[in-house]
């Protein structure tokens, strides 16, 4: 890894550090961390692992995602919704996830939150969407040292979720959430995924 944060690879391709030499993860970073999504669901869905992440490696929650899935009946929040204190129960003995009853009643809040918001507009995407007037932000930092862990807006996105019952997303979490979805692009410039998300995000 140079002194930037880049990993020039033996593909010929320089990526962000922090996937490392893991294929799994490469694979993540290449293909899903920052491309735009506009998937109500997929959103709900990323925001909830988001927060399962809270003082643990991303990687960590990655690795057992579609036992996730399995578990929180495919991230459906109409579904997650109706969820009873058995349906608590059962997921506090389920090794696939994170056994974090908090966490996992903040799932349940959430997937009523985001019910809430479809039902009242024009939904959760473009809820989150309108923060950056549609567009993802276009970042350009060129060394590690330049990646932010929050911002100001990531504070006021956090402020909103949580008034609309949101929980686990302050404003680390929320850029974390940000910077996968593609709501801010934070490839560093020279990595090679971060021109080809500026194009798929009309900001080129």
């Amino acid at each position: 890894m140079s002194e930037t944060g880049l990993i020039e690879h033996p593909d010929g391709c320089a990526r962000c550090w922090w996937p490392g030499h893991d294929p799994f993860y490469m694979a993540y970073h290449d293909t899903e961390w920052g491309v735009p999504e506009h998937d109500g669901r997929a959103l709900y869905e990323k925001l909830i692992l988001d927060g399962f992440q809270a003082g643990l490696s991303w990687i960590t929650i990655l690795r057992r995602r579609e036992g996730f899935r399995e578990a929180f009946a495919g991230f459906e929040p109409e579904r997650i919704a109706r969820f009873t204190p058995a349906d608590v129960e059962r997921l506090m003995g389920d090794a696939r996830i994170i056994r974090n009853r908090a966490k996992i009643e903040a799932t349940i809040r959430g997937a009523r939150a985001w019910l809430a918001i479809e039902e009242r507009g024009p939904g959760f995407s473009r809820f989150l969407w309108d923060f950056v007037d549609g567009a993802p932000l276009q970042g350009c930092a060129r060394t590690r040292a330049e990646i932010v862990p929050e911002t100001p807006l990531s504070r006021q996105v956090s402020k909103a979720l949580k008034a609309e019952g949101f929980g686990f997303c302050g404003p680390t979490i929320v850029y974390a959430f940000m910077q996968a979805t593609g709501l801010v692009n934070d490839h560093l410039v020279g990595c090679h995924r971060h021109a080809a998300c500026a194009a798929l995000g009309g900001r080129a």
